[in-house]
C-alpha cells in the first residue's frame, strides 16, 4: 500500500442480515474509513457439520447448535455481496471482503475485487496462499495466530507467485477472542 488506510471491520457482525451489513457500512462511511470489510466463506469449506463452537461462540450465541450451523447462517449470497458493493459506493467507501477458501477468493475476483487480504488462520496455507496470489495483485497478511519464520515464509510464496514486494501489506495482528463478562 502506498498510503495509510482505514479499514473498519464489520466481519460476521451482520448475524446474515443485509440490513445489519448495510448499517455497519453506513457507520463505517460516516467514520470516514477507507475501506469496510466482511468475510466471504461457505460454512462446508470451514467445518465439518458437528463441529462444536468455541467456548466463547457458545456464551455469545446462548446456544449449543454446532459451529456449522453458525456459521451458515452467517453466508453472505453472490447477491448480498451485490447490494454490499452498491451499498459501499453508495456511501463512498470501499467494500472488502476475506475469502477464507480458494473457491471465495476466485468468487471475490469473479465480481470485481481487486484486494486481498489473507486471514490469520490461513497464514500456513500454501495452495491458499498460492491461489491469492496468483489472481490478486495487491495482498494484505495478517499475521495473528503466526511466528516470525511462517510471516516470512507465507510472503515469500506470495513473492515467488509474482507478486511485487510493494503490494503487499503486513499487518501485525492480535488474535484474541473472549467474553467480557459485566
Amino acid at each position: 500500500m502506498k498510503k495509510i488506510i482505514i479499514i473498519a471491520e464489520a466481519g460476521v457482525n451482520h448475524n446474515g442480515d443485509i440490513e445489519t451489513a448495510k448499517e455497519l457500512i453506513d457507520v463505517a462511511a460516516a467514520a470516514n474509513v477507507d475501506y469496510v470489510k466482511f468475510q466471504t466463506f461457505k460454512a462446508n469449506k470451514l467445518v465439518t457439520q458437528n463441529s462444536k463452537k468455541a467456548d466463547y461462540q457458545v456464551e455469545n450465541t446462548n446456544d449449543n447448535n454446532s459451529q456449522f450451523d453458525m456459521l451458515k447462517k452467517l453466508e453472505l449470497t453472490k447477491q448480498m455481496h451485490l447490494d454490499l458493493i452498491a451499498h459501499c459506493k453508495k456511501r463512498k467507501v470501499k467494500f472488502l471482503s476475506t475469502g477464507f477458501d480458494i473457491d471465495s477468493l476466485l468468487f471475490l475476483k469473479e465480481i470485481g475485487i481487486e484486494l486481498a487480504k489473507v486471514p490469520s488462520g490461513e497464514l500456513t496455507n500454501l495452495p491458499y496462499l498460492r491461489a491469492m496470489a496468483q489472481n490478486f495483485k495487491e495482498i494484505i497478511v495478517s499475521t495473528g495466530m503466526a511466528s516470525m519464520e511462517e510471516v516470512v515464509a507465507a510472503v515469500n510464496v506470495i513473492l515467488e507467485c509474482g507478486v511485487l514486494k510493494e503490494n503487499i501489506t503486513v499487518l501485525h495482528c492480535n488474535t484474541l477472542y473472549y467474553n467480557v463478562k459485566q
